[in-house]
């Protein structure tokens, strides 16, 4: 992780102080929604798991904007102070340093850590090496935290969702429950979707410009080229370029993806050098208007397609 991006923690805990003075005893009033549970999620695939999981006992905000890039997240100080407010905190350590300073520092007792749920892995040396790889912070150097984009392991992480919000809130246990065996179902099927529909094709290897697809990489038995790591926007060396435009020679690579949170400039500038297609393949970091999606299976259902395509499936 780029140490630009990093709050320095004295800027965090200035902000912590100015938050709390800021959120008046009104305030944490307004956060109250009658008997519904106050849920604050770090980012879209958090808070999908939250709004499907809490239904109609629960009232979800999240501190990422839709549009905004995760991982360049800065938090305001009304939104690190919002925490101390909150019933629960759903994250994922790992992928936006400033929220996992501001949970740290709000010592927080409702908050649930994503990364926790599920097992977590070190997929650089399989994206082009270390040089290419992830360098998340947290959980050990590499690990990569984007679990949600396996259906296998992001149904891992729903199972203790839900068993957290049955201890948050007992009254509403049953549905709690009721609802996360509808969500692991349909993370199951979207899993046999993508195990039938990627089981035949004519290359195993596809080139990104985020590295973000090391699980559903593994999980379906494909080859995952990031171009620069974790920046979609990094410019990649020459000698990158020439080693992609050789992987692709020899693997019968088709296509660059790129995503729609970040420039396509990479992509294409790779793609121009070595006689490649671009297309989208979304990280599902957030939903805008350019989704291809309205919710998490609509974007995975596009996503499948596009690696479809991209990889000559049978």
């Amino acid at each position: 992780m780029n140490v630009s991006r990093l709050i320095p923690t004295t800027a965090v805990a200035g902000a912590v102080v100015l938050g709390l003075t800021a959120c008046s005893a009104s305030d944490a009033a307004d956060h109250k929604n009658g008997d519904k549970l106050n849920v604050v999620a770090s980012f879209y695939p958090m808070q999908f798991l939250a709004e499907q999981i809490g239904g109609k006992h629960v009232s979800v905000t999240t501190l990422t904007k839709p549009g905004v890039e995760p991982h360049d997240l800065e938090l305001t100080p009304r939104q690190i102070g919002g925490l101390g407010d909150a019933d629960y905190i759903l994250y994922l350590k790992g992928i936006q340093p400033a929220v996992d300073d501001a949970i740290k520092l709000s010592e927080s007792t409702h908050s649930v850590d994503a990364a926790k749920l599920t097992t977590l892995e070190d997929h650089g040396t399989e994206t082009g090496g270390d040089e290419h790889g992830h360098e998340h912070e947290g959980e050990g150097a590499g690990a990569d935290p984007h679990i949600w984009l396996d259906p296998v392991k992001y149904a891992e992480v729903a199972k203790g969702v839900g068993a957290s919000l049955e201890k948050t809130d007992p009254g509403h246990a049953a549905d709690y429950r009721k609802n996360t065996d509808a969500l692991v179902k349909r993370l199951d099927t979207l899993n046999t979707a993508y195990e039938t529909g990627l089981r035949n094709t004519a290359t195993k290897t596809f080139v990104t410009t985020h590295s973000a697809f090391g699980y559903l990489a593994e999980r379906y038995g494909l080859v995952q080229e990031g171009i620069a790591g974790i920046d979609p926007e990094a410019e990649p060396s020459p000698a990158r370029i020439q080693e992609i435009h050789t992987i692709a020679e020899k693997s019968k690579a088709t296509t660059v993806f790129f995503e729609t949170l970040a420039s396509d400039k990479t992509a294409k500038t790779v793609a121009a050098d070595t006689g490649l297609r671009t297309d989208v393949l979304d990280p599902l970091e957030g939903i805008t208007d350019k989704s291809k999606g309205d919710n998490y299976f609509e974007v995975m259902q596009s996503n499948l397609a596009a690696l479809q395509k991209a990889l000559g499936a049978k």
